[in-house]
């Protein structure tokens, strides 16, 4: 469109941003917010809009606030961009405040709007506040909830615990509970080893859905953590049987506005011997550092303990973490986008690999933000 000299216009913006956000090409999304302030362009409630949700989606808050704060005009849709943004980087208690300015400002909440602030008190551990604005959905503002709303109040109580009143509250939903919130309290029943309530989540969602390769996997692991290791191998056997393969890991990393694909175990890459060899460095010195591999978190079909560290050693994130150390300068911040959920394995590797390099490392997985800093995740190691 440049090459032919057709000015680009606000939509074309919109749209740019938005193919940003989904890639988590965070260096060409500056690159266009650049290009508007250079044009001139006026800060529209929609481009306002595109641009928090293009830096939230990049786990850059502070930039999706610093858009926010420069913006003439906000809508519903632009607090909402913001809260769910702060919400999804793990910065609960500051997405509540900006609910509350909301509020203030006398801008009137949407259903969408409730999705953010209950996502900000499950991240926060706020379950009475959680129950709070859920019940002000119907009470203030007549919003019925939806699915989704259910959704996230499964996930405030089983991010606390609460795993019993959790599996209470499905069973007296109005509505029929979908699989994605027998997903979540699965999620739930593994963090905390509960493996009864695990097992009927399973079921319930074999009832009511075509299952993947997670479900399995996370009950599997579930049985793992108590030392039923005979229960968790027949369910890797059964998701076999059942024909359900577990999708590759891929991960994306974007250096000098170029997106790099990283594939698990992946040896079709021009720079693989590079790539490998930098993987290799870095396993040694987070061992040197505590790092204990994970191999319960290892492919399938590896079956000797050198394959099966060798398996998570290779993991898609891993490829990419390593390949930005060796691309980057000391010290800049490494951003990673995963079609996955991250498993434990490299979710406690990473941990370490911020802390031995002295970099933060920032991943959005297929539920959330991780941000990693000297050691510790802004998830609170629960995702």
């Amino acid at each position: 469109m440049q090459k032919a000299n057709v000015e680009p216009n606000e939509v074309t913006m919109v749209s740019v941003l938005y193919s940003c956000s989904v890639l988590g090409a965070l260096e060409t999304g500056k690159w266009v917010h650049f290009y508007i302030k250079k044009k001139k362009m006026k800060l529209t409630v929609t481009l306002g809009t595109a641009l928090i949700d293009f830096y939230s989606k990049c786990g850059l808050v502070e930039s999706s606030i610093e858009v926010f704060n420069k913006m003439s005009m906000r809508n519903v849709f632009s607090w909402t961009a913001l809260i769910q943004g702060l919400a999804s980087n793990g910065q609960g208690k500051k997405a509540l405040e900006y609910f509350k300015l909301m509020q203030q400002n006398n801008v009137v909440p949407n259903d969408v709007t409730f999705i953010g602030v209950l996502s900000a008190c499950s991240h926060a551990g706020l379950v009475d506040e959680g129950r709070k604005y859920f019940l002000s959905m119907s009470n203030d503002y007549d919003i019925e909830p939806r699915i989704e709303h259910y959704g996230c109040m499964v996930d405030i109580f089983g991010r606390a615990g609460l795993i019993e009143e959790a599996y209470e509250f499905i069973q007296n939903m109005p509505i029929q509970p979908n699989a994605v919130v027998w997903r979540t309290l699965l999620a739930s029943c593994r963090v905390h080893k509960k493996v009864e309530i695990g097992e009927e989540s399973l079921k319930n969602i074999i009832k009511l859905d075509q299952p993947h390769s997670g479900d399995y996997i996370l009950l599997s692991k579930l049985y793992s953590s108590i030392g039923r290791d005979d229960d968790a191998l027949r369910v890797r056997n059964q998701m076999k049987e059942n024909g359900i393969r577990k999708a590759p890991g891929c991960s994306l990393i974007e250096l000098d506005g170029v997106m790099y694909e990283f594939f698990a175990e992946d040896k079709g890459n021009p720079n693989s011997m590079e790539i490998y060899n930098a993987t290799e460095d870095m396993m040694r010195k987070i061992k040197s550092a505590g790092y204990v591999p994970n191999t319960a978190d290892a492919r399938l079909d590896a079956e000797e303990d050198y394959h099966k560290e060798a398996s998570v050693s290779h993991h898609s994130e891993k490829l990419a973490i390593a390949y930005g150390l060796i691309k980057t300068a000391p010290g800049t911040t490494i951003r990673i986008s995963k079609n996955l959920r991250v498993c434990t394995d490299c979710h406690n590797a990473t941990k370490i690999i911020s802390k031995v390099f002295k970099r933060e490392i920032v991943v959005r997985d297929r539920n959330r933000f991780h941000h990693f800093k000297e050691g510790s995740c802004s998830c609170n190691d629960y995702w």
